[in-house]
Formats: structure tokens, C-alpha cells, sequence
């Protein structure tokens, strides 16, 4: 019986790879160490169906390593010591020809989990590559991070997945010999999320359901045949994106309906109930912000209290700081701040702090006038002293505008009392 179409398509060296030519082109990252056999511990953070196990396979094959795989669903403390003794007899302590551990989804291991490989790394007698969807930083223990490269894999654009299905058309032994005429690749690319697995897969699929040749692809055909294959969430797929979303845009538009509507279809999805909280997490200060502070202390609470307590109670404290942030009033006022500052700062450069407002611990530096002028708040009536804390060259921006709320509003009044005309408050 034959693989599975994007296994067969499964590329072995590297001018095979398609995309991520910043990590595997002819000046990439990796490329100089895949080929000199150097190879750093490293995790591979990307989106589903990149390409981080076959990247993984392509670098111990080009650097002739015994090769080792665990996937962190189905593996423990006491598999990752087993796998870590066989590599220690296969490799040596003395050889730059050290194994090569591939862990997938790597950010779904335990403390305890990841604090078992940390000696084998540290001491060289493994080389790392795990591979993850998830943010890193959030996901692995810092001990383990800092021994580690972290490389990211960007999306596929859509000439590479064209790419990869012209490929299967003309190199895969089965698709070759069959007459197949691909008219339109729109659905297949939309259905596929920008995951090369699962469109090729797809691609399979819809070839199979033929039953005399020639084959012709339409999008029409491609969502006749798979209107029902994603009805179903799929947290490693498009829809996972797609729902977050939704999710994400019901609260912004102060939807609390909407909101736990999407919020239950993660739940049921099995998505993980510390993801759904980031994002709220985020929320809380990107569409919220300084309209109800409170939204961010709320938000950070539930983040807390899910990792704490997990599937499936979390879901009642998700849902109710999803509608209590639905129903918060809304301003991004403070998010648009720090996007325009660092606007400036990009355009600027490094400008000098003014001296007025420099430290001064040094009898030098206080002779060069560091601190000079400088007005004490405290020392001032309501505590304020109309002062420039801006460099020269920008003083007066406004990078904070108030949004049209009754705290903001309360924050503008303020600002507007303090520093009349100066910030145009």
C-alpha cells in the first residue's frame, strides 16, 4: 500500500527543501552548518506542515548523525532517558558526529520532561532539534532555551505550494502516470491553511474520488468533494487561525454572544485552554487598554487560574472573562502609542536624553551638567512642573491620544490641565 502523497513527497536534501531560504538558501543561517556538520542544538518554531520534521531528517542525513525521534504526546521522562542512553553509546563523548534528538511539538513536554534533556545537551552527548508551533518563550523552560538556537520558519507563500503541487504532478511515481489537468488551485490552497501536508494530502484525496481519467482540478470540484473534511475544528490547522480570529474580533466588536459562541468551539476542538488566554491576555491591553485598566488585571487573573487548574473547569473562568471584556469599554490608544514611538524611533535613531533629565552618580558627571535644571515633581503644586523630557529634536510629539471614554476622557482632562497647549490634549 502506498504513503501517504506529502510522505512520499517528503524531500531528502536540502536544494529539494522549498522555502525558508533565510535558514537553507545559499547564504541561510543553516545552510554553512548543515554542510560542515556544526550543528548547534536548535527549535524549529513555526506553523503546521512547514516543514520542521523534514528539516530535521535533511540535517542528520546531510550530516551523516544517528538520528533519534520523540514526539511529546506519546513520550515521557523515561523514553527521553532511553533515547539519550542510545545515544551516548552511538555517539561518543568525543566526536563532533554526535546523535541527533528530534523532539516534535516539543512546547507540549513538562517541566520535568524538558529538564531531562537538559545534561545531554549541555554535555554534548545529543544534539537537540525540537520542533514547535507555539511561541518558545512561552513554552520552553528558559534552562533548556538558552542552550538552544531558535530558528522560525516562515509560512509558505502561494508560488511555493504551487510549487509543491507541480511537483507531485510530475515527480511523484503514483499522480505521474495519471492524466490530471490542474485548471485552478484557489480552494485547495484556502482549504489547505498554508499547511504543505495537509494540501497535498487533499490533493490525494480529490485525485482518488476519480474514476476515469483525464483528471481535471477546478475549485468547484475541490469544495464539492471536501465541503465536509473541515467542518470539524482542527487546532493545528487553518480553522485554528481562523477561530482565534473570530474569537478575537467578536470581543473588539463588544460581542459577548459571539465570543463564547467561538470560545466553545476551541473547548470542544481540544484547543489549549493557556493559548486561549494569551490572546486574551493580549486583548486586554490592545483593544482595551486605559478605557478599564482593570480588563488587564481580569485577563492576567485568568491565565493564572487556567494554568493552574486546566481542562475542563477553566473553561467557566474563560468564558467569563471573555464576556466581561466583550462587554468593557473599548480604546487601542495605548497600543497606537507605542507603535508611533517606535515609528519614531526607527526614524531617529538613537537621540540624547536631555541633560536636565540624565542621572548623575558622579561628581564628573555633575560637573558636565548632568541633572542640571531638573524640577522635582514633588516639589511642585499638584505635583507637576511643566518640563521637556523629550529629546530635542521630537519635543512636544504626541504619541498618546486619550480614546473617547470616560476614563480616557478623565485622562485627557488631566493632561489637557497639566500641559495646556503643548501635547494639543
Amino acid at each position: 500500500m502506498n504513503a501517504p502523497l506529502a510522505e512520499r513527497l517528503r524531500p531528502q536534501t536540502l536544494e529539494d527543501y522549498i522555502s525558508q531560504s533565510h535558514l537553507v538558501g545559499a547564504t541561510g543561517s543553516l545552510t554553512q552548518q548543515i554542510k560542515q556538520g556544526l550543528i548547534p542544538s536548535i527549535i524549529l518554531w513555526g506553523p503546521p506542515g512547514i516543514g520542521k520534521t523534514t528539516l530535521a531528517n535533511i540535517i542528520a542525513k546531510t550530516s551523516e548523525r544517528p538520528f533519534y525521534t520523540l514526539s511529546a504526546i506519546s513520550s515521557g521522562v523515561k523514553d527521553v532517558r532511553d533515547v539519550i542512553a542510545k545515544a551516548k553509546q552511538s555517539g561518543g563523548l568525543f566526536t563532533t558526529k554526535n546523535p541527533i534528538l528530534f523532539i516534535d511539538e516539543i512546547h507540549r513536554f513538562s517541566k520535568s520532561q524538558q529538564d531531562s534533556l537538559l545534561q545531554a545537551v549541555e554535555k554534548g552527548w545529543v544534539t537537540l532539534i525540537g520542533a514547535t508551533t507555539e511561541n518558545p518563550s512561552f513554552e520552553v523552560i528558559p534552562a533548556l532555551l538558552s542552550r538552544c538556537q531558535v530558528y522560525i520558519l516562515n509560512s509558505f507563500e502561494k508560488k511555493d505550494l504551487e510549487a509543491l503541487l507541480q511537483r507531485a504532478l510530475e515527480k511523484d511515481d503514483v499522480l505521474s502516470k495519471k492524466q490530471i489537468k490542474l485548471e485552478e488551485t484557489e480552494a485547495l490552497l484556502r482549504l489547505s491553511g498554508g499547511d504543505a501536508r495537509k494540501l497535498l494530502n487533499i490533493f490525494e484525496l480529490i485525485i482518488n474520488t476519480f474514476e476515469e481519467e483525464p483528471i481535471v482540478i477546478t475549485n468547484d470540484i475541490v469544495l464539492q468533494k471536501v465541503q465536509n473534511n473541515t467542518v470539524r475544528y482542527d487546532k493545528t490547522g487553518d480553522q485554528h487561525y481562523d477561530i482565534i480570529s473570530a474569537f478575537i474580533k467578536s470581543i473588539r466588536g463588544s460581542d459577548p454572544n459571539a465570543a463564547v459562541y467561538w470560545l466553545a468551539r476551541m473547548i470542544e476542538g481540544g484547543e489549549d485552554v493557556k493559548f486561549i488566554a494569551r490572546r486574551l491576555l493580549i486583548l486586554a491591553s490592545e483593544d482595551i487598554g486605559n478605557a478599564n485598566p482593570t480588563a488587564l488585571v481580569i485577563a492576567n487573573s485568568t491565565f493564572q487560574a487556567v494554568s493552574t487548574i486546566g481542562h475542563p473547569e477553566s473553561r467557566i473562568i474563560l468564558s467569563q472573562c471573555a464576556t466581561y471584556l466583550a462587554c468593557s469599554a473599548k480604546s487601542n490608544a495605548a497600543y497606537m502609542a507605542i507603535g508611533k514611538a517606535q515609528q519614531v524611533v526607527q526614524q531617529t535613531g538613537d537621540l540624547s536624553v536631555p541633560l536636565s533629565i540624565r542621572n548623575a552618580p558622579t561628581k564628573l558627571m555633575k560637573e558636565l551638567g548632568y541633572g542640571d535644571a531638573y524640577k522635582y515633581a514633588h516639589n511642585h503644586e499638584n505635583n507637576f512642573a511643566d518640563h521637556e523630557f523629550l529629546p530635542e529634536e521630537i519635543k512636544s510629539t504626541t504619541f498618546y491620544k486619550p480614546g473617547d471614554n470616560t476614563r480616557e476622557d478623565a485622562q485627557r482632562a488631566f493632561l489637557k490641565q497639566r500641559w495646556k497647549n503643548k501635547y494639543d490634549y
